[in-house]
């Protein structure tokens, strides 16, 4: 969707022209950090609701630049509103209670291709046990609210320390540490009841 030109001017110069007004200023942001702020909401969304989601970062990035302070990189600050776009993107959802079909995101995907693939030509035994464990998953994630999500996604599916995830998400990392031990039990108990049950079917 987006291709990153490595030539073009550094992030100070071109932030200062879009808050300045130059016109194709913004379009030079989009060429040079596009491809990043799209491959980070691929792992938060459902692959359809992507491109509209991208499109929300951006809209926001807009309207907050006059805020930027280089304080830290442009790309941390974008990373910031990224992750942000995409918890509200879930608050909305779940909200509405109008969950798309499925949660499984191509992070998730790469993360259980990795967890049950030991090699690359699969059996059609192990596609159905990827398949049956995608299943799993989805329904795990969608057991749990829009933040708790987005915290064992950063933390388990992408390997951010807690610092990290905190201040992504904004939050402290004491409320990142209570969201993690409380998804860690429901989805244990979502698990281990499901086991039961498939056990009781045999």
């Amino acid at each position: 969707m987006f291709k990153t030109n490595p030539n073009d001017q550094d992030d100070s110069h071109i932030v200062s022209q879009i808050i300045d007004g130059k016109e194709g200023a913004f379009d030079s942001l989009l060429q040079r950090h596009g491809g990043f702020v799209e491959a980070i909401v691929k792992k938060h969304v459902p692959f359809e609701s992507v491109e509209d989601t991208i499109q929300e970062v951006f809209l926001r990035v807009y309207r907050s630049l006059p805020t930027f302070r280089n304080e830290s990189s442009l790309r941390h600050w974008l990373s910031v509103i990224a992750t942000r776009t995409c918890y509200d993107y879930w608050r909305e959802h779940y909200k509405s209670k109008e969950l798309p079909i499925s949660s499984l995101t191509e992070q998730h995907q790469a993360w259980l291709d990795e967890a049950l693939a030991e090699e690359r030509d699969m059996s059609l035994q192990a596609k159905a046990l990827r398949k049956e464990a995608g299943e799993i998953l989805d329904i795990a994630l969608n057991s749990l609210s829009a933040g708790d999500k987005m915290v064992v996604e950063l933390v388990y599916l992408e390997e951010y320390s807690l610092k990290e995830a905190a201040k992504l998400l904004g939050w402290t990392v004491a409320n990142v540490k209570v969201r993690l031990f409380r998804s860690r039990k429901k989805l244990h108990k979502l698990l281990t009841s499901r086991d039961k049950d498939e056990g009781s079917k045999t």
